[in-house]
């Protein structure tokens, strides 16, 4: 089927940061997974990787702090992250305002997809703290080669709303995901409630900032969006 572009653009929402406020808990885990491996990095270095894809973080990690020329398997560290970070997000909540926006967008009509790095169990454990359609579109990290930065996770989703990628906005907490947007030809979209500030979000192609979803909500006109 051949994209069709419609008044109004759809909205591609990261997950983590995003919609659920679980950026801290990634850092712990992946912090609690390094020093399994008697690696110590500080957590601030961590926390401006995530949303990126596990291994592409560990990776940059490694070549900045490894002191030991020991193999580490990258798979072991994901799956000691998985493990952890299932144990400490057992009670994430929706950001503010993120059930209302989506409730909104579906409401008028408006087509909208989440589309994160975050892995099909993940993420469908945190959905379950949403009420969403059926219907929802859905991408994930198991969907698609390269994660962000790369943009394939937000066009495989573009492509599953029949919307051409162009046709579309990209909202999303980190830096990553305004990267992603720009590779991919969307209008991105940053929100703080990752921990990104303001200006590291704009550097990176944000076109709005906004606090939160609640925030996005308030100023949806912004977006050329309006109500009907």
């Amino acid at each position: 089927m051949k994209p069709q572009r419609s008044a109004d653009p759809a909205v591609l929402f990261d997950l983590d940061g995003t919609l659920v406020d679980t950026v801290y808990e990634h850092v712990i885990a992946w912090s609690t997974a390094l020093k399994s491996a008697c690696i110590v990095i500080p957590d601030w270095k961590i926390h401006h990787r995530v949303g990126m894809s596990g291994k592409s973080m560990l990776r940059q990690l490694f070549r900045e702090h490894r002191s030991t020329k020991r193999k580490i398997s990258e798979d072991a560290l994901e799956e000691k992250h998985d493990t952890e970070f299932t144990r400490i997000s057992r009670d994430v909540r929706p950001l503010p305002g993120a059930q209302e926006l989506l409730r909104y967008l579906s409401r008028h009509k408006v087509r909208w997809a989440i589309a994160t790095t975050g892995n099909k169990k993940q993420t469908t454990r945190l959905l379950r703290t949403f009420n969403i359609p059926a219907h929802t579109v859905i991408a994930t990290g198991d969907d698609v080669e390269k994660a962000k930065p790369s943009p394939d996770v937000f066009v495989l989703a573009a492509e599953r709303l029949g919307v051409p990628i162009e046709n579309c906005i990209v909202t999303g907490d980190s830096v990553w995901d305004m990267l992603a947007a720009g590779r991919g030809r969307a209008l991105g979209v940053g929100f703080l409630s990752g921990g990104y500030g303001q200006e590291e979000l704009q550097q990176s192609g944000a076109f709005r900032v906004y606090s939160d979803p609640a925030d996005m909500l308030l100023h949806i006109e912004d977006l050329g969006i309006a109500s009907k």
